[in-house]
This record gives structure tokens, C-alpha cells and sequence, in this order.
């Protein structure tokens, strides 16, 4: 077993990195996320101004309009002056050029207006083409980054796996399948039982269990944690190994397990730990 335990801490290595990298791939293109977010609400403000560009446009095309309608209405009424006879016809005629030039004068000043509001659109235009042509291009840039980045990591990957087919001949195809789910929720997937201690979940194990570990004779996984478990001597040198009369047996373990069986199965944890119990001999 010493020889599989030592195929599977290397293999805990290159796992550990393999899903690291692979994380990191999924997450790479979330980089660009606010890029994207901001060309798009830049593009989402342009359309909006240009859209207020051209209704300002055809109304100042309209005032211009008015405009040349007034002037030529308060010209003919002058021209129209030289040709009255009568006082009544001053006085009606007096009045439409004094209408025609105040519509005159009422429409220049809102055409001015309008025409200013135009300029500064066109300015806040052209100030967003500028901006969006800069952000498309920070956003291509980044992209190329990113492609490169992947790329890379793409290569690491496929260097992974190559280590990862020379470990996994000679261990358990179903052991390989159960340690690596292990190593995805937990990145640590093979850990050491110091006295009876795992010392992934640093629970203490039933002593009987612990016994089992200790021979080191087949694969076990902790009943808690889910993860595989080999047995090492305390640093201090002392055997911290509890004995069976100090500590009940497997047994004990069980009947605890059972009576805590009747709670709602979401206590038990992840799906790879009720496994692991199963494994133990216990059903759910």
C-alpha cells in the first residue's frame, strides 16, 4: 500500500493544480466582463444622443424655416408700405410687420438656443466615438491577452494530464474516481492519521477504525471528511494511538451513525462523504 499511497499524494499534486487551472480558465474570460459592460453602455449613450442629434437637427431645420417665413413676411410688408392710400391700411399693415418681425425676433433667439444644444451634442458625439473607438480597442488588446493566457494555461493542462495517465496505472480505477472528487471539494485528498486523529478534518477516529489505518492494508476513507487516510507517527515520537479499551470500537462508531441516521440526509454532508460512508459498511 505504501507504493499506492505514494501515487496518490503525487496525484494529489497534479490534481490540486489541474483544478486550479481549469478554475482559472472558467474565470479568465470574467476579466473582460466590465470591458464588455462598458462598451456596451457607451455604444447604449451614443445611440441615445444621436437619436436627440436629429430630433434638435430637424427642429432647428424648422426654425430656419419660420425664420425665413418671417423675414420675408416683415420685408413684403415694407416693400408693401409704399403702396398704401389709406390710414386704415397703414394701420393694418403696421401691425402685420410689427408681427412679423417680433416672430422674426422670438425665432432667431430659439433657433440660437437650438442650434447651441446641437453643437454640444455634436461635441458630446464625437467625445463618445473617440471613447468608444479607445475602449474596442482596449477590449480587442485584452482579448488577445486573455486568448494568449488561455493558451498557456491550456499547455499547462495538457502537461497535467500527461503526469496525471503515468500516477493513476496500478491504483483503483474507482479509488482515482472517489479521490478526485475528494480533491475538488476539499484540494486536499489523501491526509495523515496521527495517533487517531485525521489530521484533514482533525476529528478522532473510533479506535477499531483507527486500527485499520494504522495496518495500512487496503484504502480507507475518513468517516467524517471523506478522504483517504494513511497512518504517521506523531512528531513528538510518542504514540498518541488510542487504545481499543480507551476508546470503544467501530462499532460504537456505527451505533452512533445510526442513531444520527434518522436526522434529514442533508446532515450527512456532500455527496462524497455519504459515499464514503457506504464504503464503511454503512447504510444510508
Amino acid at each position: 500500500m505504501t507504493e499506492i499511497f505514494d501515487k496518490l499524494r503525487d496525484l494529489q499534486d497534479v490534481l490540486a493544480e489541474k483544478y486550479e487551472i481549469q478554475r482559472d480558465m472558467e474565470e479568465a474570460p470574467k476579466k473582460l466582463f466590465s470591458q464588455d459592460e462598458l462598451l456596451a453602455r457607451l455604444k447604449k449613450e451614443f445611440i441615445e444622443k444621436n437619436a436627440d442629434y436629429e430630433n434638435i437637427r430637424k427642429k432647428v431645420v424648422m426654425l430656419k424655416t419660420e425664420l425665413a417665413e418671417a423675414e420675408a413676411a416683415r420685408e413684403k410688408g415694407e416693400k408693401d408700405m409704399d403702396n398704401i392710400t389709406t390710414h386704415r391700411e397703414y394701420e393694418v399693415l403696421d401691425k402685420e410687420i410689427r408681427d412679423a418681425a417680433e416672430a422674426e425676433q422670438n425665432t432667431r433667439k430659439e433657433l440660437q438656443k437650438q442650434e447651441k444644444i446641437l453643437a454640444d451634442i455634436n461635441e458630446a458625439l464625437k467625445s463618445a466615438e473617440q471613447m468608444i473607438a479607445s475602449q474596442e480597442e482596449d477590449l480587442k488588446a485584452g482579448k488577445a491577452s486573455l486568448d494568449k493566457e488561455i493558451a498557456a494555461m491550456q499547455k499547462k493542462l495538457e502537461k497535467l494530464v500527461k503526469k496525471e495517465e503515468k500516477i493513476v496505472p496500478g491504483v483503483d480505477p474507482e479509488i482515482i474516481f472517489k479521490f478526485e472528487r475528494i480533491i475538488k471539494s476539499k484540494e486536499t485528498g489523501i491526509v495523515a492519521v496521527k495517533g487517531n486523529v485525521c489530521e484533514g478534518c482533525h476529528m478522532i477516529l473510533p479506535a477499531q477504525f483507527a486500527n485499520k489505518v494504522r495496518n495500512g492494508d487496503d484504502i480507507n476513507f475518513c468517516p467524517y471528511c471523506s478522504r483517504i487516510l494513511y497512518y504517521q507517527e506523531a512528531e513528538d515520537g510518542e504514540d498518541e494511538y488510542f487504545h481499543l479499551d480507551d476508546t470503544g470500537s467501530l462499532t460504537d462508531f456505527e451505533d452512533d451513525f445510526d442513531e444520527e441516521g434518522d436526522e434529514d440526509d442533508s446532515d450527512m454532508g456532500d455527496p462524497a462523504d455519504r459515499e464514503t460512508l457506504k464504503d464503511l459498511g454503512y447504510d444510508d
